[in-house]
């Protein structure tokens, strides 16, 4: 009924339930293929869930897709989501909740520039001194394979208004793809970048992402596939999860295994812990998001074997004092 389940987010709620938000297809494993935002809670860490339920329907021609949740220093949840109309039409949207997700307010555009905006799930964080961040790629129109440009929109206001950094940054050939930011111990922000270089580049920002610097890699090897980073709470230390792989002939098709989470104690200058989740040479994993909820990181990505048969979301909950321990001899 569904052939795809993939780009999911996980929220701790404040009666101690996970809620995990997902895209669910209805209409074909295409990225423009029907899709509405679905849902499901779990008490008891993930063991055992709820039935699905609709948390945003399919407002797009196409679909809506790529769900980020945050809790917001206010308290509110917001949603945020992607509305695909058309291939030079796809525009970032958020909705927020005063009453733990389970209503939501009206929805209200972020994009600033008309055309195709890309932005993965579970993307959007919150610095700080409060501002909300939504990294952004962007072409024109993605028919037409113009490489693309990453920038960051970002609010001071959780979300009633948005700005746009500068400058875009580039990367050659296909160009800076599906960026994710995260903020340092010391209140810089990192940004990685997608790329079809052969690793992952990074850009820093100053100035809490108004102003970026000039993409550079990152020493991190990866097929062309997103990967994503967040801090891990009460610490320095970043948690990275991505494709430690790298098929030169292969760009775009390249394989998306293993899929291998690190940590980097200083800022992502080395990964000086990693270790491989998955790695089923005959299946692929991408599209990560990652929460943490008292001693565990939770993840969500998506699971195939072939795109034919159809895109799986799969959650695992990995305990942080296996992710410090040292692995076996």
């Amino acid at each position: 009924m569904f052939p795809r389940n993939t780009e999911g987010s996980i929220l701790e709620l404040r009666d101690g339930r996970i809620l995990l938000v997902w895209t669910q297809f209805y209409g074909g494993t295409s990225d423009h293929a029907a899709a509405v935002i679905a849902g499901m809670t779990s008490s008891d860490g993930g063991h055992t869930w709820s039935k699905p339920f609709l948390v945003q329907e399919n407002v797009g021609r196409q679909n809506v897709m790529s769900a980020s949740l945050i809790r917001l220093n206010s308290g509110k949840i917001g949603l945020f989501y992607l509305v695909k109309n058309s291939s030079s039409d796809l525009h970032l949207y958020a909705r927020f909740s005063t009453d733990e997700a389970r209503t939501w307010g009206d929805p209200k555009k972020v994009t600033l520039d008309e055309g195709y905006n890309i932005m993965n799930n579970d993307r959007v964080v919150q610095l700080s001194n409060g501002r909300l961040l939504a990294p952004i790629s962007y072409m024109p129109d993605c028919s037409k394979q113009d490489p693309l440009v990453s920038f960051v929109l970002y609010s001071d206001d959780e979300g009633k208004t948005w700005k746009k950094s500068s400058p875009e940054i580039r990367v050659p050939k296909r160009g800076a793809m599906e960026p994710g930011v995260v903020e340092l111990a010391d209140g810089r922000v990192l940004m990685i970048i997608r790329t079809q270089m052969g690793q992952i580049y990074k850009s820093m920002s100053s100035d809490h992402g108004a102003t970026w610097t000039e993409a550079l890699p990152m020493g991190v090897r990866s097929p062309e596939a997103p990967a994503s980073i967040k801090r891990i709470p009460g610490t320095k230390d970043l948690l990275l999860v991505w494709n430690d792989n790298y098929e030169p002939n292969k760009r775009h098709v390249a394989q998306r295994c293993p899929l291998t989470i690190g940590i980097s104690r200083d800022n992502g200058e080395t990964w000086s812990i990693v270790k491989n989740i998955e790695t089923d040479p005959s299946k692929t994993w991408a599209y990560t998001s990652i929460a943490f909820v008292r001693d565990q990181v939770l993840l969500s990505y998506y699971e195939t074997s072939s795109w034919e048969r159809g895109l799986s979301l799969r959650f695992r909950s990995i305990p942080l004092k296996w992710l410090y321990a040292d692995p076996a001899p």
